[in-house]
């Protein structure tokens, strides 16, 4: 790890060097009239341009350095020319005195602004990790197993959301998408988290679960925010489910089919009228929940990803952390490289359920 960090420090350090030396040598240029003629024209302020440009692209230090460099050149080139006792090239030099401590200040402030972003987003990043706790556990007879791929490095936060709860009506869970990807979409993550882990103990009906989960939620949406979600509750041989607005699961059984609800709904945050629908599930029969970061997920040609043939052949592994695993290396391979956008995948199965073959 010190390797680590010291390598990443000297990279830091060339990357910026890499930058400083074209400054440096964009302030000698200009100065290079100073040297060569008396009528210099526009004079010495020809220096700004290197601490100004320096300071929209380096660090503090960097730009100080271009800015003392200008200051310097200055100088050399009013006594080379013998004009450094002039009024005139006071004047001049006083204003690029100025415009460069101004420049070095504006790099300072640029430079906080930017490093407190990536604070922002790390923070946040890891605050999405604590709430997006993976689970692989058995819970009242169903092996609950889960992913979440956060997008490629820079990309930001997303809103994915999922949760589980044994609860006195069974083994319940959710699964989400908040609308939009931003430090706000993770205030809304976390809160609709929240409403599920308050009411899925103690509201009997699943579709009341989804209206009560609505009202929480829609005081603290904007007018365009909402909550795609599918609610979940599996009972002996069946599984019910609320859908409001979400992709839907899909079962993976003698054949594929996807769990589309019988009446569409709104997402959360709309103020859906979300109605429950019952799917009757065999012994071997496994439910894969996810987000569109699977269904919309394209390959540089714009084909989507071929959600059912892939899912069969994913869920086709003995192991459900292994099946989830080979999912996420099918949509990488298909997207040519980590998805932009944010992926949660839950993989339900009875506790009987033996490996199943590749459905065609």
């Amino acid at each position: 790890m010190a390797v680590g960090r010291w390598w990443r420090t000297r990279a830091r350090g060339w990357h910026g060097r890499s930058r400083l030396a074209p400054a440096l040598a964009a302030s000698a240029l200009l100065a290079a009239p100073g040297f060569l003629t008396d009528n210099w024209y526009p004079g010495i302020l020809a220096l700004l341009i290197g601490p100004l440009l320096a300071c929209v692209h380096l660090d503090t230090r960097h730009t100080a350095a271009v800015a003392t460099w200008s200051l310097l050149l200055a100088l050399v080139a009013g006594t080379a020319r013998q004009r450094a006792t002039a009024p005139a090239f006071a004047v001049e030099f006083l204003i690029l005195l100025a415009g460069s401590a101004l420049a070095v200040r504006s790099a300072g402030r640029r430079t906080a602004t930017e490093h407190a972003l990536v604070r922002a987003e790390r923070v946040a990043r890891e605050s999405q990790q604590a709430i997006l706790r993976p689970v692989s556990a058995r819970l009242g007879g169903i092996d609950v197993c889960t992913r979440h791929h956060c997008p490629v490095p820079g990309a930001s936060v997303g809103g994915d959301l999922y949760d589980i709860a044994h609860t006195p009506f069974g083994v319940r869970l959710l699964i989400g998408d908040v609308r939009g990807h931003s430090l706000a979409a993770l205030g809304t993550t976390a809160a609709a988290i929240r409403a599920f882990r308050d009411l899925a103990y103690l509201t009997p009906g699943l579709a009341d679960l989804a209206t009560g989960m609505d009202a929480r939620l829609s005081p603290g949406l904007g007018p365009e925010d909402f909550v795609t979600a599918v609610l979940a509750e599996f009972a002996p041989g069946e599984v019910r489910l609320v859908n409001c607005g979400h992709p839907p699961p899909v079962r993976v059984g003698k054949r594929i089919r996807l769990l589309e609800p019988p009446e569409p709904a709104l997402p959360l945050g709309l103020h859906p009228t979300p109605r429950q629908h019952r799917v009757y599930l065999q012994s071997d029969d496994r439910l894969l929940f996810y987000t569109d970061g699977l269904s919309e997920a394209r390959d540089a040609g714009g084909m989507d990803f071929a959600l059912l043939e892939r899912v069969g052949e994913a869920l086709s592994e003995p192991s459900p952390a292994d099946a989830l695993d080979v999912l996420h290396r099918m949509v990488t391979a298909h997207t040519g490289g980590p998805p932009v956008d944010d992926l949660a995948l839950i993989l339900c199965q009875s506790a009987n359920a033996t490996a199943l073959a590749p459905v065609t």
